[in-house]
């Protein structure tokens, strides 16, 4: 039996981290604080993004309280009793002056209900004086920063138009850590022309870091995006949902037990994707990757 799950998974669950913390469900409710990305203002952006991206959560339109409390009136239906993390998750989020970056989320701090603070952003949107700050916020609630590095590869990192390097996410794990802020970061899977090596070297760089989390993605092609010009140009290859399956199981056999996986596969529309189709059967996916697991015996952290 693997010590960090409390639903028979072999690898480290969210749900455990939060139950074991906070002895109840804990639900995030995804903000949109309109904030945008500096790696589209001044980069064009990552080839695989959607300008839209983050739309699934709340209305940009609406204040960030009004959003929250419009998702937690739903959810409230569902899950209630349970507790919430504010999760400002559309865009990059410390793309702002401090002072504009407390008005976000400092009201927050203020809701009973709401025992943490989870925070998308990139290790280059960072200034001193915001570390300064989230240092502060880390003090006053449960502080979550999340960044994409998506691969440990510098030469896929200028193909897919990141904007940084390795180093600089490494600099920004290790300051963020200095701080006691905790770190998620994003991986993704099937990043054109990598291969399993590149994939695995990824979650070795990631073991070696002072990080708490890990979301793994798997590539996804959607409408509009110079990424899909790119693989009806060059018809790179994408991971089947057998490939998939292996090398996130490989990859969670190289993290540290303690690493805690708060997301295995995405969510994507019908209307945006053109590949890969299995994406759009989230729960077969999850399911399918416990099964693997439970028939080769494995879990994470086994070969770390």
């Amino acid at each position: 039996m693997f010590n960090y799950t409390l639903d028979n998974k072999r690898y480290h669950t969210l749900n455990y981290e939060y139950k074991k913390k906070y002895h109840m469900k804990v639900t995030k409710i995804s903000l949109n604080a309109n904030l945008g990305c500096p790696n589209i203002k001044n980069n064009k952006g990552c080839i695989y993004c959607l300008e839209k991206s983050g739309s699934f959560g709340g209305d940009p339109k609406k204040s960030l309280l009004k959003q929250f409390y419009d998702i937690k009136e739903v959810i409230d239906k569902k899950w209630a009793p349970c507790k919430y993390i504010a999760y400002f998750q559309a865009g990059t989020n410390t793309f702002a002056p401090v002072a504009y970056l407390k008005k976000m989320y400092e009201p927050f701090l203020e809701l009973d209900d709401v025992v943490g603070i989870d925070i998308a952003t990139r290790s280059d949107a960072i200034s001193d004086e915001v570390l300064d700050y989230l240092s502060e916020l880390n003090k006053k609630t449960d502080l979550t920063i999340e960044l994409g590095l998506q691969s440990s590869k510098n030469e896929t990192l200028n193909l897919i138009n990141r904007g940084h390097d390795v180093d600089n996410f490494v600099k920004m794990v290790y300051k963020l850590n200095e701080k006691n802020i905790k770190v998620v970061v994003h991986i993704i899977n099937s990043l054109p022309y990598e291969t399993e090596e590149d994939m695995l070297n990824t979650a070795k760089l990631l073991n070696t870091l002072p990080i708490w989390g890990v979301k793994f993605h798997m590539l996804a092609i959607l409408k509009g995006t110079p990424l899909e010009e790119l693989y009806k140009e060059k018809k790179f290859k994408l991971l089947t949902k057998d490939e998939y399956i292996d090398i996130v199981i490989k990859q969670l056999e190289l993290l540290r037990p303690e690493i805690v996986v708060h997301r295995i596969t995405s969510d994507f529309g019908k209307d945006d994707l053109i590949a890969p189709n299995f994406l759009l059967k989230k729960t077969n996916l999850i399911n399918d990757i416990d099964k693997e697991m439970k028939r080769r015996d494995t879990y994470q952290g086994i070969y770390s």
